[in-house]
């Protein structure tokens, strides 16, 4: 529910909130339990009161991109205090087509979701059971708040110079999700950027992780594709 707007410290309005509940959905190497982890930690610490429903693959090393092998973290913070991780989401991060085929039927109707592109090849559609592009059906941009982001190239840009191998800048790409999503709902990134410094051994990892994870916050506050953000209080 919406108590008020504010300017907020950058450029895009801040709408209040007093309840959201999120909802991290990828293929168990996506890293979804971390970023959803990790953003738990922010929300604790803005002071909100938090409910977490980790979802663990319905198989143990399930084919990549199929529906056995979907893995996700819900959330439920709040300025109020909460006993549930809340029943259906109001925000879903869906990483793939399976993760969407998994998770869509629990959004509510005129929540945000938010879809890395990317991950919707034809190869995935197959493996999740789709003939056509789910994301380009008609009606799901009215039903939904629906932002289309290509995260996984993004992440690979923000990476290029670093000449890491392809499959560890894939790895960075909850990173950004993090950070677009830490933008998103105002959270504060301090720790989370003292976490990934204390969390990576390997100078290289750190910097990576980093760059993604400020390269999700900025792509939020420069995208015409979010006229807002919002805030919980505590």
């Amino acid at each position: 529910m919406g108590t008020g707007t504010s300017s907020g410290n950058g450029s895009k309005p801040v709408h209040e909130l007093e309840t959201v509940v999120i909802r991290f959905a990828g293929d168990s190497g996506d890293g979804m339990q971390l970023t959803g982890t990790q953003f738990t930690s922010e929300s604790a610490i803005a002071g909100n009161d938090i409910a977490t429903l980790p979802d663990f693959p319905a198989e143990i090393r399930a084919p990549a991109g199929t529906l056995a092998g979907v893995s996700g973290f819900q959330l439920n913070f709040s300025s109020h205090q909460v006993f549930t991780p809340g029943d259906r989401p109001d925000v879903l991060v869906a990483m793939n087509p399976a993760a969407l085929a998994v998770n869509l039927a629990d959004l509510v109707d005129g929540g945000s979701l938010i879809v890395d592109t990317d991950g919707f090849s034809k190869a995935n559609l197959r493996k999740a059971g789709y003939e056509e592009n789910p994301i380009d059906a008609r009606g799901m941009a009215d039903r939904y708040r629906l932002f289309r982001i290509p995260i996984s190239k993004l992440t690979s840009d923000a990476l290029k110079d670093l000449q890491l191998p392809t499959k560890t800048v894939s790895r960075c790409k909850n990173f950004f999700t993090l950070g677009l999503c830490s933008w998103l709902f105002s959270r504060p990134t301090d720790e989370t950027v003292a976490w990934i410094k204390e969390k990576f051994r390997s100078a290289e990892l750190i910097e990576a992780n980093l760059r993604a994870f400020k390269a999700g916050w900025n792509y939020g506050e420069t995208t015409e594709a979010f006229a807002s953000r919002y805030a919980v209080g505590s």
